[in-house]
């Protein structure tokens, strides 16, 4: 559908008409900094989470802006994610599939626009929005996920700290990153007559590569310091109550067992793992506190808004996983914080939203019309403090929120649809696998799945998500689009494709019985699409 969307490169044209009516008149529009980290589970932005670790700059915004309790990502994974924050469109409407598919080159962005309509921008950090990136490994991961192989991609996810009780800096590159921005605003948009948007991505709190395995065999070491872990409070740190795995769910088990967490673990390693993700989120957040000061210093801090949130969350060995990939909440929560002139102090709000709110949001807040046929909706109604004259044409907020996943780690297309209290998570057709459906104000650990408990919640929430997307169709054309990349990808490799396999992530498994696997492979290739 590439070109197809709204925002696509075949409605430029049409956009920048439409946006052309924007008003001269009014007070001036504000400056906008957008902090996007990369996998912070939104729910350490409030209470219980935020007991665990200090976040000064968290919190600062939470007493002088407005906190999201339900935001939630569209995809959780980096890629997908991001191009539907920067699109404004859901990822099966950008076919963002994975890691190494997100949107194609042309569609136009909120950035774009703010341009074209008299704003500086500049960007730093992490951006991950387009198609074409990420390692050999994630692609051909996400392709294969239709074989029938259970393969370990790494080892365990293991921590380790480094430097002195003095050392800050863990994370250089986000650091250099975040020095660039605050030097951007000292120096330059302190001169600017005219509003700017400035974008700084962060890396934290993702776990970090593991060197002992090189950068292809993935991420799965959470690394600080002395001086965050001192942030963190061990006695807070709650353990996740486990299923057993006979009793987990046939795609969680698929995760777990990729993920290489089906193993034993101490209550120990798991407290370990858990409270040097939190000391990775307070580094992130001291990231965050060094653009608010920035702006503070320079006076800018009176007339921007400030918006935090991450591409997706961090499971941090909830439900026997790390990483995220997973509808559940520590994968899919993301945190949402936003503060500035206008913008109501002290305020939490339990509507759900996601990442596809933030692309309207933007043109909102630059007084851009809001186009009518984006996937979001724009969050400054919710925000403002004095509550604005309703455009007639402003449409109305759904009471859901849909995220989807197609790419590694889960053997599935994923689709979950959160409302008010409950969360609905089906799979590919809807009926091969088994739907999960809980009730997060009973049940907010997701222990208990009630979905044969509540068959006409659960049918009726399937039949929105149904008026949403047709969610079979999309899985099938998914699943032919991996097979496709893969085939391709293996022709391109001749007999030699087995080979560069056995040096991918899940090489320790792969090398034990090379021809088993193969024969897999050739059995996925050889069937008939449904």
């Amino acid at each position: 559908m590439c070109g197809g969307g709204p925002a696509g490169p075949g409605g430029l044209a049409l956009l920048l008409l439409a946006a052309g009516r924007l008003a001269a008149a009014g007070p001036p529009r504000p400056s906008v900094v957008l902090v996007a980290c990369d996998s912070f589970d939104g729910r350490l932005t409030f209470y219980p989470g935020n007991q665990t670790v200090a976040l000064p700059f968290i919190n600062f915004m939470k007493k002088y802006g407005t906190i999201f309790l339900n935001a939630y990502t569209n995809s959780p994974i980096c890629c997908p994610s991001r191009a539907a924050m920067w699109s404004g469109l859901f990822p099966h409407l950008t076919e963002s599939w994975n890691n190494f598919k997100g949107l194609d080159p042309g569609y136009v962005t909120w950035m774009d626009l703010m341009q074209k309509h008299g704003y500086h921008t500049q960007k730093y950090g992490k951006l991950d929005y387009i198609s074409g990136h990420h390692s050999v490994s994630n692609r051909v991961e996400a392709w294969t996920r239709d074989v029938d192989f259970l393969l370990r991609q790494e080892g365990r996810p293991t921590v380790n700290l480094t430097g002195s009780k003095t050392r800050m800096r863990v994370m250089e590159a986000d650091w250099q990153n975040t020095d660039k921005a605050v030097n951007w605003i000292k120096e330059e948009a302190i001169n600017f007559t005219q509003p700017f948007v400035l974008y700084l991505g962060l890396n934290l709190p993702h776990p970090y590569p593991s060197p002992s395995t090189g950068e292809n065999f993935g991420s799965s070491t959470f690394l600080t310091s002395p001086y965050w872990l001192e942030k963190v409070t061990y006695e807070a740190i709650k353990i996740p109550k486990w299923s057993s795995l006979l009793e987990m769910h046939p795609v969680d088990y698929y995760s777990s067992y990729t993920k290489n967490c089906t193993g034993e673990f101490t209550k120990q390693e798991v407290r370990n793992i858990r409270a040097f993700y939190y000391a990775m989120c307070a580094e992130t957040d001291a990231m965050l506190g060094e653009i608010i000061s920035a702006l503070r210093d320079t006076g800018l801090l009176k007339r921007t808004v400030i918006i935090f949130t991450a591409d997706h969350g961090e499971l941090a060995m909830e439900h026997r996983q790390f990483y995220k990939m997973s509808m559940y909440e520590g994968s899919s929560h993301v945190p949402l914080l936003v503060m500035g002139p206008g913008i109501k102090q002290q305020q939490q709000i339990s509507n759900v939203v996601s990442l596809v709110d933030i692309y309207p949001t933007m043109l909102d807040i630059a007084r851009i019309p809001v186009l009518q046929n984006l996937s979001g909706y724009s969050l400054m109604p919710l925000l403002l403090e004095v509550a604005e004259n309703e455009v007639s044409s402003r449409r109305p907020r759904p009471p859901w929120v849909l995220s989807e996943f197609h790419g590694c780690n889960v053997n599935s297309s994923t689709y979950m649809l959160r409302t008010d209290k409950w969360k609905y998570i089906t799979y590919s057709d809807g009926h091969s696998v088994l739907p999960q459906l809980f009730d997060l104000s009973a049940d907010p650990d997701e222990l208990k799945n009630v979905a044969m408990k509540f068959p006409v919640v659960a049918h009726s929430l399937d039949k929105i998500l149904h008026s949403i997307v047709n969610y079979p169709k999309v899985s099938s054309s998914v699943q032919e689009y991996n097979k496709r990349q893969f085939i391709n990808w293996k022709q391109s490799l001749g007999q030699n494709y087995s080979n560069v396999i056995a040096n991918l992530r899940w090489h320790q498994d792969w090398l034990k019985e090379p021809k088993k696997y193969e024969d897999a492979i050739d059995k996925w290739l050889s069937q008939k699409q449904h």
